[in-house]
């Protein structure tokens, strides 16, 4: 996980072509998740898909889980969840496809700032290494994560917080939505701004101030305190 702030010294150096974004949902009982069982137990480490599951089905049990993704499968497997929720990334990523039962796709879902993305840092004056990393920089995955990462620090979030975003390239245009939640689903909060991919940081503030007019900065703060 890349750090929301900058370190000195160093620099992001590549953003490579992105990942699938989605969710994934992981079930050995249901072929999807408006089928799953009524209070189904559903495993998930993330605060944010925690709040957008109870968005989506207030009947769940959704509960924490710890572990890597062949732990977190084997818990699934051995029947202590219905269901888990991963990075389809991470699946795919780990010859796991295979096992993705939905994807839970944006706007149905937004996914993690950066989510499916890789950065690739470096010594920021170490020119000869940016210049070897620049080959494997994607425009627009570079583009759509600086709106993604711009929101989130604008609303000093982090993985510890509910907040999705979701930034992509449409028509030549940077488009980005981003959702702050309470984690039990009662409230959530949705703002969407677009323009030149050239402003992508701009973009990011602009969606998290309409975010802050909405509230949302009494729902981080709250999480935080939980």
């Amino acid at each position: 996980d890349l750090p929301t702030d900058p370190i000195a010294g160093l620099v992001l150096a590549a953003v490579p072509e992105r990942e699938n974004v989605a969710d994934a949902l992981v079930s050995n009982v249901a072929i999807s998740l408006a089928v799953l069982p009524q209070a189904a137990r559903v495993g998930t480490g993330s605060l944010r898909r925690q709040s957008q599951l109870k968005i989506l089905r207030p009947d769940l049990q959704v509960a924490g889980i710890r572990g890597n993704v062949d732990t977190r499968l084997r818990k699934l497997d051995e029947g202590e969840y219905d269901a888990v929720i991963l990075a389809a990334a991470g699946l795919q990523r780990l010859g796991l496809g295979e096992r993705i039962t939905e994807l839970l796709k944006p706007p149905q879902m937004l996914p993690a700032p950066g989510q499916g993305a890789l950065g690739i840092e470096c010594r920021e004056e170490d020119a000869p290494i940016r210049e070897l990393l620049a080959r494997l920089e994607d425009a627009d995955s570079r583009i759509a994560v600086e709106a993604e990462r711009s929101m989130l620090a604008l609303l000093h979030g982090g993985c510890s917080v509910p907040v999705g975003a979701w930034g992509r390239i449409e028509k030549g245009q940077l488009v980005l939505d981003g959702l702050v939640a309470k984690l039990d689903g009662t409230q959530v909060l949705r703002a969407t701004a677009s323009g030149e991919a050239a402003t992508a940081g701009g973009i990011g503030h602009r969606v998290a101030e309409e975010l802050l007019s909405q509230g949302a900065a009494e729902i981080i703060t709250a999480t935080r305190l939980v």
